[in-house]
């Protein structure tokens, strides 16, 4: 009578009796559907009822790791996006500043010593230049290879990774005396090891932090970053100036490469969301997954417990297996990854994405490499008062870097309210269904606006040799509302691939890196033909009118494009998933 509800067993005299808690537990999730299923049975008594009841009420609380996910992916109970408190994303975003401020800093430290260098090594000018070249063609291809990777082998690994390059590139060039090829080489593993923060530190981001803030995050890194720009012409010129020799230069990068790896190893946690989750479990963490501070004090703390505590912490061999298989597969899908950067180049709301970062990247760049002749052929400068000509220029980028973190998270809330979502500081949006393109390109049409009147502006300032205050300012100027271009269309990029994050990174700086090297190739034979004011007003103009109108596509049809290529993003890991 009573075989159909296994919910209770028969006595002696065949009247039902609850079953005892373990095998109960175990009927549970078939036999109780619902509660309805429980107050249908007429024979229920008061104790089975209470029991039952007692299951349901303390089914969440109780559910393994394995089934909260379930219970997530089923909608039934949503998880944090992330665990990590305030402070601890203020030691993150402290982590990835200084861990980004590599690249441009090891830039520019080396523009003081090439006079130095093409005497050092008895060589012509162009063989020195040929080392920019290279520095500037890997600094495009590091964060390819390992963007890609740190979204399927985790970031940690490869921060390291890197790190130990730079450590290793710096040592051999300080280490080289008279061997051009060797340093040509060696300038190369540097641009490797330094290149690759920028995009795993956006990987990073988008793990941690919710959409709709990660103007506040990025802003601040975005500073640190062009930092290392700002100072390094400053620090390359005294070390060498003060040493003599160019030697203490690269051993000074050495000391921060060192410095860095070994603050990145004890604080800075795994946080790839495909490994990790929202960070919640972390007695399940790998050991190369958890920082060097939480590794030790994990291991202190398993020294005091039991045996029988242990073993209940163990984790079971499915889930062993499980994680192995997911391994396997994630490291196809990283390989695939590398390919999947330069696809996305291709996509139409991507590639006006690009655009609209790559042409102001572009325009300021070629700004930054005439300044030199500038200052010097106009206003006499020397070398030191060119140096100190770039700061600016740096100024404007880090105030305006902050400005642009707050900014983006101010666009973000107010197109939410005008479109009637409500911003989610738990689980994240559903970005899938929310107008991203609109939200990151607000107050762009502005911005472009005072960027283009300063770069023309520019050019027939120094064309017409006004005082040298006025370009002054107006470096300052194109600092501070071009970095808004940078930082908000390489946000929206990596807002639009949360699944691989450091993939969509690395394409912003492939892409950006081939626009500079065009644009300098091309920036001496056109400032001949056109002179200077002529020359700001035609590159002005042209990232002005075509940044407009990609701009405009981007408001009316990227959301359209991009929630098109992603039909179901549940099973294509290249895609944007649906929360972000």
């Amino acid at each position: 009578m009573y075989s159909r509800f296994p919910l209770c067993h028969s006595n002696e005299h065949g009247l039902p009796l609850p079953l005892p808690p373990l095998q109960f537990r175990q009927h549970r999730r078939v036999s109780l559907p619902s509660v309805t299923n429980i107050l249908q049975l007429p024979f229920l008594s008061p104790i089975l009822l209470v029991q039952a009841m007692g299951e349901f009420g303390d089914s969440t609380s109780k559910r393994t790791p394995n089934e909260k996910n379930e219970a997530d992916e089923n909608g039934t109970s949503l998880s944090k996006y992330s665990v990590f408190t305030r402070s601890q994303l203020r030691q993150i975003q402290l982590l990835l500043g200084l861990s980004t401020i590599t690249s441009p800093l090891t830039a520019t430290i080396y523009f003081p010593l090439l006079p130095i260098l093409r005497e050092h090594f008895r060589v012509s000018a162009q063989a020195i230049n040929l080392t920019l070249t290279v520095y500037i063609i890997f600094q495009a291809i590091s964060p390819v290879i390992f963007g890609p990777l740190s979204d399927s082998h985790g970031r940690r690994p490869f921060f390291l990774f890197t790190l130990a390059l730079y450590v290793v590139g710096n040592i051999g060039l300080a280490a080289n005396n008279d061997s051009y090829p060797a340093l040509i080489t060696l300038r190369a593993l540097q641009s490797l090891g330094a290149s690759a923060a920028y995009a795993i530190s956006f990987g990073v981001v988008a793990d941690v932090c919710l959409p709709s803030e990660r103007g506040r995050i990025l802003g601040p890194i975005s500073m640190a970053l062009n930092l290392g720009a700002c100072v390094g012409p400053v620090v390359g010129g005294a070390v060498a100036y003060t040493s003599g020799s160019h030697i203490w230069v690269f051993w000074a990068l050495v000391i921060v490469g060192v410095i860095l790896f070994i603050v990145v190893g004890v604080f800075l946690p795994e946080t790839t969301r495909s490994l990790v989750g929202n960070g919640n479990d972390r007695d399940s963490f790998r050991w190369w997954q958890l920082s060097w501070w939480s590794l030790a004090t994990r291991q202190l703390a398993r020294r005091k417990k039991t045996q029988r505590q242990c073993e209940k912490m163990s984790r079971p061999a499915t889930g062993t297996a499980a994680a192995s298989n997911t391994t396997t597969t994630s490291r196809w899908y990283g390989l695939g990854n590398i390919i999947a950067c330069f696809r996305l180049i291709f996509y139409k709301d991507t590639f006006l994405t690009l655009w609209v970062h790559g042409s102001f990247y572009t325009v300021d760049y070629s700004m930054v490499a005439a300044i030199p002749d500038i200052f010097k052929d106009i206003y006499g400068f020397s070398e030191l008062h060119i140096g100190l000509a770039y700061l600016p220029r740096g100024v404007g980028i880090i105030s305006g870097s902050y400005f642009t973190g707050k900014l983006m998270d101010y666009n973000y809330k107010i197109i939410a309210f005008q479109n009637g979502h409500t911003v989610n500081k738990v689980t994240g949006d559903d970005l899938l269904h929310f107008p991203l393109e609109k939200a990151r390109t607000k107050s762009s049409f502005w911005m472009l606006i005072i960027s283009t009147c300063t770069v023309v502006g520019y050019g027939w300032a120094v064309s017409r040799s006004v005082h040298p205050a006025i370009p002054l300012v107006m470096q300052f100027v194109q600092g501070f509302w071009g970095t808004f271009f940078y930082t908000t269309y390489s946000t929206l990029l990596v807002d639009s691939f949360p699944r691989s994050p450091s993939t969509a990174a690395a394409a912003t700086s492939i892409t950006r890196c081939a626009m500079a090297a065009a644009g300098v190739a091309i920036l001496q034979p056109l400032l001949d033909a056109t002179g200077r004011g002529w020359y700001f007003t035609i590159i002005g103009i042209w990232s002005g009118s075509f940044g407009a109108a990609a701009i405009a596509m981007l408001r009316w049809k990227g959301m359209e494009w991009r929630r098109a290529r992603s039909p179901d993003s549940t099973t294509n890991p290249e895609m944007p998933s649906d929360r972000g």
